[in-house]
């Protein structure tokens, strides 16, 4: 546990037990939070959460972001806790504090975490940069939302990401009771460009068509996007 704890150090991020405490979950109902550092039988969770901030400052370490830098992934907090009788939520996060609970749904693997705590880290800029997401994306979520509804078929074109809510089959970005949805949505879009921006260095092009490349609304809220926390790095070929 010490070798994780001092590369999660060296990473800039602190450890620390979260609050015992009754969260109102939304759609998921009230939830029980109680704290519980990684150890034991949740011993695992240390090592994913240290692989994927490792790999988180590799990617910005490669995007070479001006000085100071638009987005902020170190110097960050990051509290375990347990749900008791329940799998969610698998995180949150409000004032540069991640919360990570060991029982979420999406914890499984170093895949999940690692794509869980972007999306987290997303939060904390958008939050940084005064709701970035609400002044900015809202309309045009707004104008998604009034004409699919949760319609998957018709949401599909426009998700960021392919995360979907199992109980009702809707896409998490597109989730109602959610809080500000739109910061879902934003936070998702953000993990669509990491997973983008990898595939591009990685393999010179990508499998899949670029998600700029879609609907209006898509490009516009790329741009947006790359432009605020980016610096406007994008690899992604022009459609």
């Amino acid at each position: 546990m010490w070798v994780f704890l001092i590369a999660l150090a060296d990473l800039d991020v602190k450890v620390e037990p979260g609050a015992d405490e009754m969260m109102d979950g939304g759609f998921r109902g009230q939830i029980h939070l109680v704290p519980q550092l990684p150890t034991g039988k949740y011993k695992q969770h240390l090592t994913w959460a240290t692989q994927a901030f490792a790999d988180i400052d590799a990617f910005f370490t490669g995007l070479d972001l001006p000085d100071p830098a638009p987005y902020r992934w170190r110097s960050i907090t990051l509290q375990f806790v347990r749900s008791v009788g329940k799998h969610t939520p698998s995180a949150y996060a409000s004032k540069w504090t991640i919360t990570y609970n060991v029982e979420g749904s999406l914890m499984t693997s170093a895949a999940g975490v690692r794509e869980t705590l972007f999306h987290e880290l997303f939060h904390l800029n958008d939050e940084e940069h005064g709701d970035w997401s609400g002044k900015t994306l809202a309309a045009d979520y707004d104008a998604i939302v009034k004409k699919c509804g949760t319609k998957p078929s018709c949401l599909a074109p426009y998700a960021p990401n392919d995360t979907k809510v199992r109980a009702t089959g809707t896409y998490y970005a597109f989730q109602p009771n959610n809080g500000s949805s739109v910061h879902e949505y934003a936070a998702e879009l953000a993990v669509r460009y990491w997973k983008e921006q990898t595939e591009i260095a990685k393999s010179g092009k990508l499998s899949h068509k670029a998600f700029k490349c879609g609907p209006a609304e898509n490009a516009r809220a790329w741009q947006a996007l790359v432009g605020e926390f980016f610096a406007g790095r994008d690899g992604v070929p022009a459609c």
